[in-house]
């Protein structure tokens, strides 16, 4: 009984003990510039003691520890701390103050001028294959479907991407870092050249519309920057068939999943539905043509990846019109063109560094031959034989500072050889461009950062150095709305086809200002922008129409509007849509203009409207597309003694165009299927429109033709069918 009693007491003893020790208190408060924080974590390392702080900041919490301890602060958001504390028998007041941590997931980034479909984690991604595939009046192609963003201009009659008054010489692609030459298909007059290149072959891609990166230029207006895909999923085979083409490729993985080769071959041929359809093109020769391509891509062990992409095509056409001159009945343009390109591209982390080398090679050859025909007899043909070699090879190494600043640097060489042929004029034009550029991203917090950018250019055709400086900055001014600010200047060489004098020339040159506004929420973007863009140097020439010569650098112009794009998975179950508005103000004196004008690819009003919805259970998605851009101005300009005058000139009809396409899925719900196949209906214009780009005028100014497009209406239908993979998932969550 007794040592039954004295176990008790001793029990009451140790608890007492305890309970005294217990008493020791640690309080205090965690503020964040001058402000109390909530919800931080306080807790004694390597012990479970501890507290959260409240709404004001303060914490505190009891603890039985002795001696020397650790005391850490905690919280995804901010930098954790660590301090020192001595426990004896009174209690501790401690107050900290917290630092941000600095997150590439939370962090602002740069977005003016730009809309980025590489980048996850950024809201205004939203060119990936599949939105370009689904969007109707595209045709599949990138260039197309950028028509429908903020900043392009609709201009059917030529290839090449219109930005903000810009012509379509005066924006570049990049392909893994490197200059894409020749990225649109040879054509003739009035007639827009395809994108060469596969859009299945890119899995995102940057577009910017003005302010863009010191790592790329020679592009007065903007950049449009492709980054292939690394690796396929796995192995599969993929064919096309429809009245216009046939196709067939595939491309193989490895057993180790460490490497991939793929090769395709298409044929094209228009005159079918040539037949079926009332074109407004005379077609002697319908479009037709092939082309291939082959690639490879390596992984290595590190990491490291080898990429190169090899293409080849052949195209020709030829088209009759009634002529403008009087004398005879027809003219004619005959094409017969063929292009080679190749890529290759490495990228390797060696520690802290992260290593991009790339190069390009084009070859390009065109014969477009110009004939009159009179009673049924053909003149003989005048022709413009054209021989093109590009070689482009750049190198960049980046440095990471912390988890969102970084530096990098590196130079590039772009090597042009063009050798023209026409009648008796001939002319051999090179050029080497040498480019060095330096850049750094400045994260000073998540919700400030910066982009300095410097970059430096020669000519040996003019024997002359620019240097051009780059600026951004984002800030975060809520939750959901950021801010950003770019300035830059930009220089670019005149178009090779005005060189044909001893002119004193140099760059042409562009300073632009762009401020953005951007709302991102869940399924939802906002983004608003201004900018103007001043141009000088531009290129003055004599001559009429397509043969001009450059004579001076003294031209001059402007860019100034307003853009607004919005996107919504949100608000309307199962429908992605998006509206963009452009207002565009520009002027010009360049080219042989006689004084300032408005441009003739430059529409003041531009509103387009993208909507998309997958039905499951009819295996279907619905797109539809439309655009409206208001009237251009046409000049008729041309030079008498020794003056540019305009003899006509007027605004075009507001180009209007409805589209719509049907995808339909037949294998959709068979779980186990390693086959993929698409059904395509596109109907292009499906309202009719006639729409105008612009007018031809004889050569004494009293007759003229209106430049339309090949057909009103388009309507296309294909099948496409893939086998070893399965993308039906890829094709349904897109459009949910």
């Amino acid at each position: 009984m007794k040592t039954h009693f004295a176990k008790i007491c001793f029990l009451f003893l140790v608890m007492a003990s305890v309970a005294g020790v217990a008493q020791i208190k640690i309080y205090g408060k965690v503020s964040f510039k001058g402000k109390g924080l909530k919800d931080i974590n306080v807790t004694l390392k390597n012990t479970y003691d501890g507290a959260t702080t409240d709404e004001q900041g303060n914490y505190s919490f009891e603890t039985s520890e002795k001696g020397s301890q650790t005391l850490v602060f905690s919280h995804p958001k901010y930098v954790e701390v660590e301090e020192n504390i001595t426990i004896g028998n009174h209690n501790i007041e401690k107050n900290t103050t917290l630092r941000e941590s600095i997150s590439e997931i939370d962090a602002v980034v740069i977005t003016a001028g730009a809309i980025e479909a590489s980048d996850k984690k950024r809201a205004t991604a939203i060119l990936s294959p599949i939105d370009i595939y689904t969007t109707a009046g595209a045709d599949g192609q990138i260039s197309a479907a950028l028509n429908y963003l903020p900043g392009v201009q609709k201009v059917g009659e030529s290839e090449g991407l219109f930005i903000r008054g810009g012509s379509g010489t005066e924006s570049k692609i990049f392909m893994d870092g490197s200059l894409v030459n020749n990225y649109f298909s040879n054509s003739v007059p009035g007639i827009a050249g395809r994108d060469r290149f596969n859009t299945s072959l890119f899995k995102g891609n940057i577009f910017s519309s003005g302010g863009y990166s010191a790592l790329y230029g020679q592009a007065l207006s903007g950049v449009l920057i492709l980054e292939s895909v690394d690796l396929p999923e796995t192995s599969s085979y993929d064919f096309g068939v429809s009245p216009i083409f046939l196709s067939g490729s595939f491309q193989k993985l490895t057993q180790n999943k460490n490497a991939s080769f793929g090769t395709s071959l298409s044929y094209f041929n228009m005159e079918l539905v040539q037949k079926i359809f009332n074109y407004n093109t005379d077609f002697v020769t319908a479009p037709q043509g092939f082309d291939g391509d082959f690639n490879f891509r390596i992984k290595n062990k590190k990491g490291g990846f080898l990429k190169y992409y090899g293409n080849f095509d052949h195209y020709k056409m030829a088209v009759q019109n009634e002529s403008l001159e009087p004398e005879f009945d027809f003219s004619k343009v005959n094409l017969n063109s063929a292009n080679t390109s190749h890529n290759l591209s490495f990228r390797q982390k060696f520690g802290k560094y992260l290593l991009n080398v790339g190069t390009s090679y084009s070859y390009n050859t065109t014969d477009i031959g110009f004939s009159t025909i009179e009673n049924n007899v053909e003149s003989p043909v005048n022709s413009i034989k054209k021989d093109d070699n590009y070689v482009n090879f750049k190198t960049v190494l980046e440095r990471k500072i912390n988890k969102i600043s970084a530096v990098r640097g590196g130079f590039e060489l772009n090597h042009a050889s063009e050798k023209t042929d026409f009648g008796n004029f001939n002319k051999l034009y090179r050029d080497l461009i040498s480019s060095a550029f330096a850049e750094t991203d400045l994260g000073f917090s998540n919700n400030l950062s910066a982009k300095l950018g410097l970059r430096a250019e020669h000519s040996s055709y003019f024997e002359k150095t620019n240097l051009a400086p780059r600026l951004a900055l984002a800030y975060r001014l809520s939750p959901k709305w950021t801010s950003s600010l770019a300035y830059g200047i930009f220089y670019q060489n005149p178009e090779s086809k005005y060189l044909n004098s001893p002119a004193s020339l140099s760059f042409q040159k562009a300073e632009h200002y762009i401020f953005q506004l951007q709302r991102n929420s869940e399924g939802r973007s906002l983004r608003l922008e201004a900018f103007y863009e001043d141009y000088k140097n531009l290129v003055k020439t004599e001559g009429n129409h397509e043969f001009q010569t450059a004579i001076s650098n003294s031209g001059k112009g402007y860019g100034k509007g307003l853009e607004l794009f919005w996107r919504d998975k949100k608000t309307i179950k199962n429908i992605d849509y998006w509206l963009s508005y452009s207002y565009l103000d520009s002027k010009r004196d360049y080219l042989n203009y006689p004084v300032s004008l408005k441009p003739g690819f430059a529409s003041e009003h531009t509103l387009s409207a993208v909507a998309k919805k997958f039905v499951t259970n009819w295996k279907t998605g619905f797109n539809l597309s439309y655009t409206y851009s208001k009237g251009r101005p046409y000049y008729d300009i041309v030079s008498q003694n020794g003056d540019n005058i305009i003899r006509n000139e007027g605004r075009l009809k507001d180009y209007n165009a409805l589209n719509f396409s049907l995808n339909y899925l037949p294998n959709l719900g068979k779980k186990d299927s390693k086959a993929f196949t698409v059904l395509v209906l596109s109907i292009s214009n499906i309202l009719g429109n006639k729409n105008v780009y612009g007018y031809n005028f004889s050569n004494d100014g009293l007759r003229s033709s209106a430049v339309v497009p090949p057909v009103n209406t388009f309507v296309f239908l294909g099948a496409f069918i893939s086998f070893g993979v399965d993308k039906t998932n890829e094709a349904i969550n897109n459009n949910l």
